[in-house]
């Protein structure tokens, strides 16, 4: 059977009785078209069966109208959330998505060589390590970026992160307040910035109340190592009698390991605090004490800057967002000490 060729918005134009540009503002997002034009072309174009070419568009605009959404890992829950929200925002604003998932010990270098070659519009990055020479690469090739829960210091990159510091800080202190003295910390990877700045806070916290952490163990943001490392501590002659995870993900891991291998109680024997307050952190079987990330707010400001340096140009900004305490089951609260 011959296939019918490829209705055009020349032919829409005709049957709505519209001018061809009118057509074309129709499908372009944020174009100024009345409301009445575009209710007389999308029914012209639904009647026809008519699809815009988006590709011929991009050539005629120099615009792919494509993000590249760049990240080394959907394990832990707050990634695949952040990307879901990120992917409504960006198709509202009428942008196709490419979705990276770039393990940390693959070629981070020739992935991004790619993405820039794809021609993007711009690239949000979650949860990925970026080195000054990719960071200096983008800018240098005009691609507007934005870091999601990350901090860099290089310029000409926007960045959008919590609070981590102060989240720390109070983790550490709420566990010494609690009547703990052997106060452990699960790091992430270990040359986050988002780890690191949790541990930080975390130090200085324990300081104020005249303590210093009693081991440090890195889980990578990764269950089974968190699971591993709970092990690890507690195969030591002293032990922990609290932990504080610099997730979500690898604190219910050691939860886990804490409840159904060790034996131990929570919060009566160790209290365990996490990062992140993901949706399973208020599951009944956990509900885990920790540290909400503003989730809903980084990913607002994240696009909101992506967009506004991908139409406006200028300068990329860094924003802080607060973080809030969740408290919950899993900790022993200070007023009980």
């Amino acid at each position: 059977m011959k296939q019918r060729p490829a209705v055009t918005s020349k032919e829409v134009a005709r049957l709505a009785g519209v001018s061809q540009s009118a057509v074309s503002r129709c499908f372009s997002p944020n174009a100024s078209i009345s409301e009445k034009t575009r209710e007389k072309v999308l029914r012209a174009a639904q009647e026809l069966g008519y699809r815009p070419n988006t590709v011929a568009r991009s050539l005629i605009m120099r615009s792919t109208r494509t993000i590249a959404l760049v990240l080394s890992s959907l394990d832990n829950m707050f990634y695949p959330m952040a990307v879901q929200m990120a992917s409504r925002r960006f198709q509202d604003e009428g942008y196709h998505l490419l979705l990276f998932v770039v393990p940390e010990s693959d070629d981070f270098p020739g992935v991004m060589d790619r993405i820039l070659q794809s021609q993007v519009d711009g690239i949000l990055m979650l949860s990925a390590l970026l080195t000054s020479s990719l960071a200096r690469e983008c800018v240098n090739a005009g691609v507007p970026l934005v870091l999601l829960n990350r901090s860099v210091d290089i310029e000409g990159i926007g960045q959008v992160y919590s609070d981590n510091y102060h989240g720390g800080y109070w983790a550490g202190s709420y566990l010494a307040m609690g009547g703990h003295r052997n106060i452990a910390f699960v790091a992430g990877v270990e040359r986050s910035s988002t780890s690191r700045r949790r541990f930080e806070g975390f130090v200085d916290g324990l300081a104020a109340h005249g303590l210093k952490p009693h081991a440090v163990v890195h889980g990578d943001y990764d269950f089974e190592m968190a699971r591993q490392q709970t092990r690890r501590l507690f195969a030591e002659t002293v032990v922990p009698d609290a932990i504080f995870a610099a997730s979500d993900h690898m604190a219910v891991a050691v939860l886990e390991t804490l409840r159904h291998e060790l034996g131990k109680r929570v919060p009566e024997d160790v209290s365990v605090i996490g990062f992140d307050d993901t949706p399973v952190s208020a599951w009944p079987s956990y509900s885990l004490t920790t540290v909400r990330q503003p989730i809903d707010q980084m990913i607002e400001v994240a696009t909101s800057l992506l967009m506004r340096q991908i139409h406006e140009g200028g300068g990329a900004e860094s924003r802080v967002l607060p973080v809030i305490p969740v408290l919950r089951e899993t900790a022993r609260r200070p007023d009980s000490a």
